[in-house]
């Protein structure tokens, strides 16, 4: 099972994907302003590529934008991508 935990701050923060305890990936963003967060940054550890990591990653940086009333800006290829094939998801991107 994969476990997700949120790193944040003023200006940064980061999605930290871990599995039996061993970090599997990370997933970075910048705040843009106090509404909005720019996903500039997706990484998987080799041993963890096709395990559906980056997925839970962004389903939990989705998660949050809709907890807190933010929209996300994805610059990253991977979160562009993933935005792109999953209409569920697009309610948190700036129109």
């Amino acid at each position: 099972m994969t476990e997700v935990k949120q790193n944040n701050d003023e200006k940064h923060g980061s999605f930290e994907a871990f599995i039996d305890g061993k970090r599997a990936g990370v997933m970075t963003y910048t705040w843009a302003g106090e509404e909005r967060f720019i996903i500039d940054h997706t990484e998987v550890e080799e041993a963890y590529n096709g395990k559906g990591v980056g997925k839970e990653m962004l389903l939990e940086a989705v998660d949050f934008a809709r907890k807190n009333n933010k929209k996300i800006i994805p610059l990253c290829p991977f979160a562009k991508a993933s935005f792109q094939k999953s209409e569920e998801l697009q309610d948190v991107l700036i129109n």
